[in-house]
């Protein structure tokens, strides 16, 4: 589908830009308008009143990045966000950078100043010039240029799209001169169909899936390592289905806990930062083979680069080369499109065996939790453990969960165990409620790995609601990353979007507090002041609770605040001395007292 011409009036450059997203179906731009950026704006405004893609205009540009990682993560499409010239390019490079460490598709258009004006000290120039912010995104992105005439656009808006969705994904930047933008155009339709040229990449070596399928058949004793690498999402019920038919038990790194059910009988839990016992016993136990499958191998998803894991007894399956280079010492890769490798994998395997007899009920995995008795505690203040329980239980099965940088990675990572309906022996709950389809690398849990930007979450949170809006999305962040990124709540009131953020309210930068007491550091600096975030979400008219106890906490419906059409906000006071478990980046700093 193509944009239509603007009426009564000639095609802008920018008319171009804003077709190729109407392309893609692109229904969002993420952004903060300014004056070198102002023609993309009004090319948005020409697009909104036909039905085309519209702005969503965000509190700083950070926050519009990361809504557009969030927008991505929930459809499948690029986010896009946009930003001025000058300090609003140099504001949108944190969340740039956050996808770009995680593999987010995402196109970034920057203003510029008019060409005539370059090396002139024009207002927020950032050319070469000037503060050069193209040189600052060329090591944060796939692909990075600037356009200085206009028949150069359509080339490199089409170059920007393509690298921007073809592993490794990531961003692309384009910065536009302000009169570029609004150069004159005879028409504002698309030359490329690239709807068909980001089709995904089916294909696969023979030769290694040969040998795939003759490792798997003889192991005694498999393990797979489950990460959230490009079409993990896509390959799930072939992995589970594998795991089923071979008897093998199966873990999930930490951002691929939300692709599974954590009560399948076959989960032993998250390997890596905030994990399970019961995964590191998994991985100990000598198996002869293990399947790590669209797992990156960085620290937070390595175990710290466990040498449990990173042996000769590995196997890695993965789209990214990146990923690959990372586990010299496998004894096989496998590099290809991950659904069509397990799938034929799992067709050779049904040739040769019949499954596994599994117990179809469902587990308990409270078993792989540390401290139990704090997640069922009554205590006041509330325990973090608990929260996180009351929040599995009491929300709909296809709620999106998000966890900020800090401690709120951590509690989640761990405790957090909702009746997820993905796996397959579970009816879909998303086809019968009548919702959107989550996109498939997009699980029920969405947390950093890498590039770790506190408030991402609260951001990324709106981009998903924004996306989805059928689906009660919650947003799991700490005070001190609210305190960073708050403001982006008042874009989910304006656009209606139902998300409940949580706050965990400790009076301090959580993950240093713990930190320096674990490593038996100098006690500094983490100290953050009592604030009555109920007051400031009801200031711009979100509803909003103070949450002193359990009791306080089962007074909430929160069902019907997932359904309410706009952000609710709950203020939960947590016990701080409550330690995240965190021991595993400890180790790596080499600071465990």
């Amino acid at each position: 589908m193509t944009a239509r011409e603007p009426a009564g009036a000639t095609a802008q450059a920018a008319d171009l830009i804003v077709a190729y997203l109407e392309q893609l179906g692109i229904e969002y731009v993420f952004g903060v308008p300014g004056g070198a950026i102002e023609p993309l704006y009004d090319a948005l405004a020409r697009s909104s009143r036909r039905g085309g893609p519209r702005p969503v205009v965000a509190r700083h540009e950070s926050g519009a990045a990361f809504m557009a990682d969030g927008y991505a993560r929930e459809t499948g499409r690029i986010g896009v966000c946009c930003a001025t010239s000058g300090p609003g390019a140099t504001n949108l490079l944190t969340g740039v950078a956050c996808a770009y460490d995680n593999g987010v598709p995402l196109l970034a258009i920057t203003g510029q100043p008019a060409l005539p004006s370059f090396g002139r000290k024009a207002l927020q120039e950032s050319a070469c010039t000037g503060v050069n912010t193209l040189g600052m995104f060329q090591h944060c992105t796939r692909y990075n240029t600037l356009v200085s005439h206009p028949d150069q656009l359509e080339n490199k808006l089409a170059n920007a799209l393509m690298r921007a969705s073809k592993a490794p994904r990531g961003p692309s930047h384009l910065s536009i001169p302000v009169d570029i933008l609004r150069t004159p155009l005879a028409t504002s339709r698309p030359a490329y169909d690239l709807d068909s040229l980001l089709q995904g990449n089916v294909l696969i070596d023979e030769e290694q899936v040969r040998a795939l399928c003759t490792a798997v058949a003889e192991a005694r004793r498999m393990v797979i390592l489950i990460g959230s690498g490009q079409g993990c999402g896509e390959a799930i019920e072939a992995i589970i289905k594998i795991a089923e038919l071979t008897g093998s038990l199966f873990v999930t790194s930490p951002d691929a806990k939300g692709l599974v059910n954590p009560r399948h009988q076959l989960y032993r839990g998250v390997f890596g930062f905030a994990g399970h016992a019961s995964a590191d016993l998994a991985l100990r136990n000598e198996p002869d083979l293990v399947l790590a499958i669209g797992a990156s191998l960085g620290e937070w998803t390595s175990g710290a680069w466990s040498r449990d894991l990173l042996n000769e007894r590995l196997i890695h399956i993965d789209t990214s080369e990146e990923h690959l280079l990372r586990s010299p010492m496998a004894r096989l890769h496998v590099r290809g499109n991950i659904r069509s490798v397990c799938e034929r994998l799992l067709d050779q395997l049904s040739q040769h065996r019949a499954p596994m007899a599994l117990d179809r009920g469902l587990a308990d995995p409270e078993h792989m939790l540390q401290d139990r008795a704090k997640f069922v505690s009554d205590a006041t203040p509330v325990k973090p453990q608990r929260l996180m329980r009351e929040l599995s239980l009491r929300l709909r099965p296809d709620t999106r969960f998000f966890a900020d940088a800090g401690n709120s990675t951590a509690w989640a990572i761990h405790y957090l165990q909702p009746h997820d309906r993905r796996v397959v022996q579970q009816p879909d709950y998303e086809a019968r409620a009548g919702v959107q389809r989550r996109k498939a690398d997009a699980g029920w849990l969405r947390v950093l790995m890498d590039f770790a930007p506190m408030g991402w979450a609260i951001g990324a949170s709106v981009g998903c609601a924004r996306a989805n809006p059928g689906c009660p999305v919650v947003c799991i962040t700490g005070d001190g990353s609210y305190l960073m990124n708050g403001q982006e709540l008042s874009v989910a009131a304006v656009e209606g979007l139902s998300v409940i953020f949580v706050v965990l309210n400790d009076r301090a930068l959580g993950m240093v507090k713990h930190g320096q007491r674990l490593a038996g550091a100098e006690s500094i600096a983490f100290e953050l002041p009592a604030v009555d975030f109920r007051l400031q979400a009801e200031s711009l008219g979100i509803p909003a609770h103070v949450v002193r106890s359990p009791a306080d906490l089962d007074a909430l419906d929160l069902r019907a605040m997932a359904a309410h059409k706009g952000p609710t906000l709950l203020d939960v006071h947590i016990d701080g001395e409550e330690v995240p478990p965190m021991g595993l980046r400890m180790k790596v700093l080499g600071s465990v007292r």
